[in-house]
Order: structure tokens, then sequence, then C-alpha cells
């Protein structure tokens, strides 16, 4: 892995938390695609264009890929997008995180400081564990769920795909949650959650 170069896709908030773990864990960042430049550039990388161009230098040469998007639905059409240049999308642990031996995780997942994933969990394909969260044991996350800092997934909890679960929320053991679900920060789900739904309170209630 040390030396590996990686075209980090985005360059704004969480594509800066994503380039100082990448940087951190030994890769070497090529540059950035971008819809435009980006107007900070606090990890001196180069621009190399937009990904949707037809002349984007980054098909064009061997690198593989990091997402530094936190919003699901532009996750997953990038994602798409660089699988179907038959090219590699990263995953990116940080150090601190704590995974278990038994627990499986999806190509291109990002994982945050401090973050716990304990047995048997199975994590999906570009899956954002953001800072401190807890997925406990056999948790099933699918993929592009988006899990945000201090989360507590209690055990055997479900979440389909692109998902978001706020900052700090907590979700009862057993709980089914579909997919393109949004739930609010501090929320307390209690009761299983149908697809593309926003949940936000203690007791969780949809609005």
């Amino acid at each position: 892995m040390l030396d590996k170069e990686v075209i980090l896709m985005g360059y704004s908030g969480h594509a800066y938390v994503v380039a100082e773990t990448v940087l951190d864990n030994g890769f070497k960042i090529a540059g950035y695609a971008n819809k435009e430049k980006a107007l900070q550039d606090p990890f001196d990388l180069t621009y190399l264009g937009f990904e949707k161009e037809d002349d984007f230098i980054g098909w064009k040469k061997e690198y593989s890929y990091v997402i530094g998007i936190g919003e699901n639905n532009i996750r997953h059409s990038i994602a798409k997008l660089i699988e179907s240049k038959g090219k590699t999308i990263e995953t990116v642990i940080h150090k601190t995180a704590h995974i278990s031996i038994n627990a499986i995780i999806g190509c291109g997942s990002f994982i945050n400081k401090n973050a716990v994933v304990n047995a048997l969990a199975r994590v999906g394909k570009n899956v954002i564990l953001n800072t401190g969260c807890i997925i406990e044991h056999e948790c099933v996350l699918e993929d592009t769920v988006h899990i945000a800092p201090g989360a507590v997934l209690a055990g055997n909890v479900t979440i389909g795909e692109r998902t978001f679960v706020g900052a700090n929320a907590v979700i009862k053991q057993g709980i089914v949650i579909g997919k393109d679900v949004i739930i609010g920060a501090g929320a307390v789900i209690v009761n299983n959650i149908p697809d593309g739904k926003k949940v936000v309170g203690n007791p969780g209630r949809i609005i």
C-alpha cells in the first residue's frame, strides 16, 4: 500500500478528512477531481479536472481512487462511474479505528478516527463510518451508507442502501432501516423505518 498513488474525488469538507487519513496511511495523492478548481487547497494537491469531462486525464493513467464526498447519492454515482472505467476504489481505514477480525468491510469504504466495528458486522461498499461511531455485533450496512460522528448502532441493526444516520443518533438492537432514509442528529430509533423516510426526535418520528 505504501507509495501507491490515488486520485481524490471531490475536494472540500469530507474530502479534507479523507485526504488526511489517506496520506497518513502512506498513499500518495496524485491530484483531485472536481467540477472546478477548489478555492482552498490545504494539502497542496494538483487539480486534474472534472471526472465527467471527456478529456479527464485520470482515466488514462494507472491510478486507483478514493471518494471524498459525504452525500450518499453523489458518492453512489461517482462510485458507479469509477467502476465503469475498470478502476479500483480504495478502502481507507484510520489507524485508530477498531475493526473486529470477524467483521467484513466492503471495498471503497472509509472508516474514520476511533470508529468501532464489532464481531460479525458486515459493512458494504463505499460506506462512510465517521468519527467515533459504533457499529455493534452482527449489524448489516448495505452499500453507500453514511454513519455520522458519534452514532451508535446496537446489535443486529440492518441499514439499507444510501441511508444517512445523523450525528449521535442511536438505533435500538434488531431494528431494520430501509434504503434512502435520513435519520436526524440525536434521533433515537426504536421502530423499523421503511424506505425513503426522514426521521427525527426521541423517540424517532417520521416527518
